[in-house]
């Protein structure tokens, strides 16, 4: 099975940007990036030294239901490229793990997929899921915050 790491869409970001509030309708908080610590969810790079970024509530799905998770990203302040979709892990993916859950058409969890996975293992245990015909897609989070990270599809 070939996969794809993908970062937010554009018009998403630009969404977040233009309006100024979070999935919660919140204001989005800006921040000076002192370091390497703040990862672009559009980008899927880090928040350049020096530069703003922001921090929001965001719920990576179109509909609205129990299973629509909603968690802190970061993104850039000002206006990024978007990461080129990829079959290879991002590089903003440091920790040691993170939680690989997969999804159904209707955005709800398939039960029984959700894991920490080591860092090294995730793209073939998303390749694995999105092997499953009941997969549509599978969701990077992170295992200590619950912070939405990137989504894998099928490359197909």
């Amino acid at each position: 099975m070939s996969i794809l790491f993908q970062a937010l869409p554009t018009d998403t970001v630009q969404a977040i940007r233009a309006s100024g509030l979070d999935a919660h309708g919140q204001p989005v908080e800006r921040h000076l990036s002192e370091g390497s610590a703040y990862p672009c969810r559009h980008c899927l790079g880090e928040a350049p030294h020096g530069q703003d970024y922001l921090i929001l509530a965001h719920r990576p799905f179109e509909a609205q239901h129990a299973y629509t998770e909603t968690g802190p990203i970061f993104l850039c302040a000002e206006n990024c490229r978007r990461a080129t979709p990829s079959p290879r892990v991002p590089p903003i993916l440091k920790a040691p793990s993170y939680i690989v859950r997969g999804y159904d058409t209707d955005e709800r969890i398939v039960y029984g997929t959700g894991q920490v996975t080591p860092t090294n293992l995730i793209a073939a245990y998303a390749a694995q899921l999105l092997d499953r015909p009941e997969i549509a897609f599978v969701d990077l989070r992170s295992a200590a915050n619950n912070c939405f990270q990137c989504r894998v599809t099928r490359a197909d």
